[in-house]
């Protein structure tokens, strides 16, 4: 199955929950894991699954994930499998609650990424997910790489 997981990061710490995926997937033939600057439109072809991951960044995916995915033709991604996550601060690890409540307002990249996927006809393999950092720079919180392996898994069952 050809596994393409395609990546954002600021901080490093999207960037190892994106190993950690394809690390997990890696007993799967072609499996590349990709910074987003690193990928065109062309490298989509002949995908079986696609797996998105960004930062939070002001409620939602980073800018040039965003762009990539909205330059993506309508119905391009009819029929294929696809996942998405992100990288976030805890709800409950936010120190003011004005920034609580605009985090449940705003939510986290996660799932605007999953709603541009599917509006290019993409199928959810999975829920999109979110993976936890400390602070806005991280690092990873205990244990979310592991959890990030067994995502990946999830994302191959059918």
């Amino acid at each position: 199955m050809k596994t393409l997981i395609i990546f954002d990061s600021f901080f490093g710490n999207t960037e190892q929950i994106a190993q950690a995926i394809g690390n997990a997937l890696g007993a799967l033939p072609e499996v590349q894991v990709a910074r987003i600057t690193n990928v065109n439109q062309a490298d989509l072809a002949g995908v079986d699954l696609l797996i998105v991951g960004s930062p939070t960044r002001a409620f939602r995916p980073t800018q040039v994930i965003t762009d990539f995915l909205n330059k993506i033709p309508t119905n391009a991604l009819n029929g294929l499998r696809v996942a998405a996550f992100d990288t976030r601060i805890a709800l409950g690890d936010i120190e003011k609650p004005i920034l609580r409540t605009m985090v449940k307002v705003g939510g986290y990249a996660a799932k605007p990424i999953a709603d541009l996927l599917r509006k290019k006809g993409a199928i959810l393999a999975v829920a999109p997910e979110g993976f936890y950092v400390r602070g806005e720079k991280g690092p990873l919180k205990e244990g979310e790489l592991p959890r990030a392996a067994k995502w990946a898994a999830s994302c191959v069952e059918k």
